[in-house]
């Protein structure tokens, strides 16, 4: 009995998952090369040489069950039952790594990087589950489409070559190699995994997808999908250290802000959070950017940044909704894992909401969503808000878009007439809908609206006109001129402009701060964050006791802290002051750019100097302090 037979046709299966993962790989760049802008196919070529690795481990995961069917010692394989067992974990593995990395082509230019363990948590809390998957059966059709034809083609080509029945018993000498055999594909396959056989490798992970890189931008294109999900399935990506001693962090991060407070006033704050609606959308924010042909979205919310105090150099430190709720009011950003989706989520956490309640505010969250979605109910519990106002209470399912929520506009009509029953002060947060994919706007509004160049912009349109109409009839009630009025996003959602398409800007995000009747006005160009929005409230309330924050107050005059950190994928961080850019994996630079490099292209990191050691330093300080803060549970200054 002959086993080169044998591997020939494994081999030819094996090699058939190869060429689907690196048609997928192709694919994935050619949905998205409008964020990568790969020069050249020769630089595809390289880029899926190095993924080979990936791929590899992504394999040797899924397709385990039937690797080790198809060397088990004996004349199994001409068994017709045990053929079907073996083709089914084949087809199960590969088409299951198929489709992960086929969601990829559509869901990436929404997350910013290769989907993981968490791809769930988008929707794990919505009540329409089957309705939105019919949805995004229908939105991206033609994908689906495409995995089924992959799949056709792929079970065609499977079943060309066949194992050929022997009817000669297998001999001893075939017994001894098969078993010799049978020990090799292990001992291979745990090379696979590892990367290597060096005894100091282990599992190669996300970040090792840098190593033949100076610029994140292109390390998803390596990496794949199915890789990715495996590599963080139960993993615990937040880790203490002890390197820096806490009067260094004391005394260069300042977690701990203090701002003396001689005023008594308590103003209102209604904070919106606007869903999707980036930076890219809005006129006053785009005045210096130089972009060509540039069209706002956003003519109410440009005509009161006149009267605002506005930031245009603002970043979020999210890229969903979800990471978006403990950023901007508790100060916690997310990276590799979502705060509110860890373990350590249900922990007592200082935020602006906890401080407005000691301060005597009656504290409200709106959602126009069904109670419970994107988590925020129980996150609002949390932080805890004195009340929470979704679809539930909303109560009239006539003016429910089918997807997400209640329309914006009738939600935020109800939004005013709830607050005005409120007793003064009160904190406000209140988080639109509708500018979220499907795009969708009332029926009425279709004609009412331009298009656009983008799906996006007519629904950037209509949250703008709903807000307009928001402020009409809110203007003459008692409470409107003791309330301060902040606008910012959770994330930012489809570019149009190229400008908005290099990496730093993907996170460029809206902020402005109208206070009717008051000074606070003008433009800040000053470097800010999400992390800043929590301190800054603090700070308009009139606080004066110590409080929790890694950001600061954008009301304090001082620049010399501001700093802006998220998280690209593959394992990266980015930490950004007025200077420098830092990449970093949590433990090695990968690269240092200059401030005003958005996309990364010319890595500083042979050019040492003392600001660039110093960015790296402060970098280091904040990540030890956040992990440590977060696992040691003291996200209370108490």
């Amino acid at each position: 009995m002959k086993i080169s037979s044998n591997l020939k046709v494994f081999f030819f299966r094996i090699g058939l998952v190869f060429i689907f993962y690196m048609l997928s790989r192709w694919l994935f760049v050619f949905f998205n090369n409008d964020i990568f802008n790969l020069g050249s196919f020769s630089e595809l070529l390289r880029l899926s040489f190095y993924g080979i690795k990936f791929d590899l481990a992504a394999i040797i995961y899924m397709l385990s069950i039937f690797i080790i069917l198809s060397f088990l010692p004996g004349n199994n394989f001409f068994n017709y039952r045990y053929k079907k067992l073996t083709r089914f974990f084949y087809f199960f593995g590969s088409l299951i790594g198929l489709g992960l990395n086929f969601i990829d082509f559509a869901y990436y230019r929404f997350n910013l990087m290769r989907i993981n363990a968490t791809v769930l948590e988008v929707i794990q809390n919505e009540q329409n589950k089957a309705k939105l998957t019919y949805h995004f059966f229908i939105e991206y059709f033609h994908l689906v489409f495409l995995f089924f034809l992959f799949s056709f083609v792929w079970i065609y080509l499977y079943n060309l070559f066949d194992i050929k029945k022997q009817e000669i018993k297998p001999s001893f000498s075939y017994w001894i190699k098969s078993i010799i055999l049978f020990f090799v594909v292990l001992v291979l396959c745990i090379a696979g995994v590892r990367g290597d056989l060096k005894k100091s490798t282990r599992p190669i992970t996300l970040i090792h997808a840098m190593e033949n890189l100076n610029n994140p931008k292109k390390a998803d294109i390596i990496l794949n999908s199915t890789f990715t999900v495996i590599r963080t399935i139960g993993k615990n990506s937040f880790k203490k250290t002890n390197i820096y001693s806490e009067d260094e962090i004391k005394k260069v991060i300042k977690p701990i802000k203090f701002y003396h407070k001689n005023d008594t006033i308590k103003p209102n704050i209604i904070l919106f959070i606007l869903e999707s609606m980036g930076r890219e959308y809005w006129g006053s924010l785009n005045q210096k950017n130089n972009i060509d042909n540039f069209i706002s979205y956003t003519p109410f919310l440009d005509s009161l940044s006149r009267e605002s105090l506005i930031f245009p150099n603002f970043y979020a430190n999210s890229r969903k909704s979800i990471h978006g709720m403990p950023a901007i009011l508790a100060g916690i950003p997310s990276f590799e894992t979502a705060y509110t989706s860890s373990a350590y989520s249900n922990q007592p956490v200082e935020s602006v909401v906890s401080i407005a309640n000691k301060m005597g505010y009656n504290t409200s969250f709106f959602h126009g969503a069904p109670n419970g979605s994107m988590g925020f109910l129980g996150f609002s519990k949390i932080l805890g808000f004195n009340n929470y106002y979704g679809k539930d209470e909303y109560n009239n399912d006539s003016d429910y878009d089918g997807y997400w929520g209640i329309w914006d506009l009738p939600f935020l009509k109800f939004t005013k007439e709830v607050i005005d029953q409120k007793n003064e002060p009160f904190f406000s947060t209140i988080f639109t809908v509708t500018s979220h994919e499907p795009y969708v706007i009332p029926d009425e509004f279709e004609e009412y609206f331009d298009e656009g160049n983008i799906p996006m912009h007519k629904a950037v349109r209509y949250t703008d006109y709903s807000l307009s109409q928001f402020f009409e009839i809110a203007k003459n009630e008692n409470w409107f001129n003791n309330t301060i009025f902040i606008f910012t996003a959770d994330h930012g959602n489809q570019t149009y402009y190229s400008f908005y398409e290099k990496m730093i800007n993907r996170f460029a995000n809206p902020l402005i701060i109208y206070s009717p009747g008051s000074n606070l006005k003008g433009v800040s160009y000053q470097l800010s964050q999400h992390l800043d929005i929590y301190p800054t409230i603090v700070d308009l309330i009139n606080y004066n006791k110590p409080f929790r924050s890694w950001g600061q107050s954008l009301l304090s005059g001082i620049e010399d802290d501001s700093f802006v950190v998220n998280y690209f994928g593959a394992g990266n961080y980015f930490y950004m002051d007025n200077d420098y850019i830092l990449v970093s994996d949590g433990s090695k630079v990968n690269g240092f750019y200059d401030s005003k490099d958005f996309d990364l292209s010319n890595n500083l990191i042979e050019q040492s100097n003392s600001k660039l050691s110093y960015l790296e330093y402060k970098f280091n300080l904040f990540l030890q302090d956040y992990m440590t803060r977060i696992i040691d549970k003291k996200m209370n200054n108490e």
